[in-house]
């Protein structure tokens, strides 16, 4: 029988996670791997798997980005994300759905999080991705600090794009 109470743990090195019926969520401050993820979600019954990955990019508007430092409320972030997770599942008949964000300093270029799901065909796979990304940048207790460096200091925002943030200084 499964534990449907999230595993959490103390240590950098360990992703705090949640794993049930084909529904995987973590954080982590690890590297994220992508092969680990589109494993969660794979099924000899799944026709497609979709797997997006979202990167910290140099810039945000006219600013150069140094980096990204996520910062999350992990009790809750969890259980969220796997909210989520279970409806986006249900709703577009999933085979799996797997979603993992990276806390801590992302570097430019490397991923900050990344959602698998799986499916008998294509179109519920492109579908429940997309919105399983936009119900995660909306509802999860994740925030960021997008570093701009220099004298520019950095802007503290809600893991959502375009929203607005709370400058600090250095």
């Amino acid at each position: 029988m499964s534990d449907s109470s999230p595993k959490s743990t103390q240590s950098s090195n360990t992703p705090t996670e949640f794993e049930e019926d084909g529904v995987f969520v973590a954080l982590t401050h690890d590297t994220l791997d992508a092969a680990s993820i589109m494993n969660k979600v794979r099924s000899p019954k799944a026709g497609a798997i979709v797997l997006f990955a979202g990167t910290t990019r140099d810039n945000f508007g006219d600013k150069p980005v140094v980096h990204l430092a996520y910062e999350a409320y992990a009790p809750l972030a969890i259980k969220t994300m796997a909210k989520i997770a279970r409806q986006i599942k249900d709703k577009h008949g999933l085979n799996g759905v797997a979603m993992i964000h990276r806390l801590g300093v992302v570097p430019i270029a490397e991923e900050s999080i990344l959602i698998a799901v799986s499916s008998p065909h294509r179109q519920a796979a492109w579908r429940a991705g997309e919105e399983a990304l936009e119900l995660t940048k909306e509802k999860v207790e994740v925030w960021k600090l997008e570093e701009f460096g220099g004298e520019e200091g950095g802007v503290w925002r809600a893991n959502r794009d375009g929203q607005a943030g709370v400058k600090i200084s250095n």
